[in-house]
């Protein structure tokens, strides 16, 4: 069995399309996960390559490099966290980042910081904002029921934090008929 690390898988649309990739170049995905692709075949040179240029043709690129498998396990836990989760979770990130993937975080932090360019931390908040831009978009709750069901303190903690990294409050953006939603994998 070979693990396959997949860098830009973040959703369950992604998930479909890995799975059918591999099955089209006569591989078996006995998991597929964010990021993560158990298949059971061993993959090397020719095959690997082929496989690697299929998934790249849909924004895809498989890892080779152990400290960049590790950013995407790190960015895609964030991922599964705030998009995937009811984020109602009193687990503060770092623990929760230990806890998926059994490392010491002040290792993942540095690492992800010398890569990324930005720390852990910065890229969880550019999650959350994304996923608020998104429950604003559906108008189906208010600022005040999306600020409990992302786990901010208050709703004034919420729209500062959108404000900061967005630079518009929540009610212009809600105003705003331009998409400015970023995807997943631009973040």
């Amino acid at each position: 069995m070979t693990t396959l690390y997949i860098k830009n898988m973040v959703c369950d649309r992604c998930k479909m399309a890995v799975d059918k990739t591999l099955r089209s170049n006569g591989l078996t995905p006995v998991s597929v996960e964010l990021g993560e692709v158990k298949i059971g075949e061993n993959l090397q040179g020719y095959k690997r390559k082929k496989v690697g240029e299929a998934l790249a043709s849909l924004g895809f690129e498989l890892l080779d490099d152990k400290r960049h498998q590790t950013i995407d396990k790190i960015k895609s836990a964030i991922i599964r966290l705030v998009h995937y989760r009811d984020n109602n979770s009193t687990l503060n990130l770092s623990s929760f980042l230990t806890s998926e993937l059994h490392q010491d975080y002040s290792s993942m932090s540095k690492l992800f910081s010398e890569v990324e360019g930005k720390t852990i931390e910065r890229y969880y908040i550019e999650q959350r904002i994304e996923r608020v831009k998104e429950l604003i978009k559906y108008d189906e709750m208010s600022l005040t029921q999306i600020a409990l069901k992302m786990n901010y303190s208050s709703t004034a903690y919420l729209s500062s934090q959108f404000k900061s990294v967005t630079g518009m409050t929540p009610s212009q953006f809600k105003a705003s008929k331009v998409n400015l939603r970023k995807s997943l994998d631009k973040i």
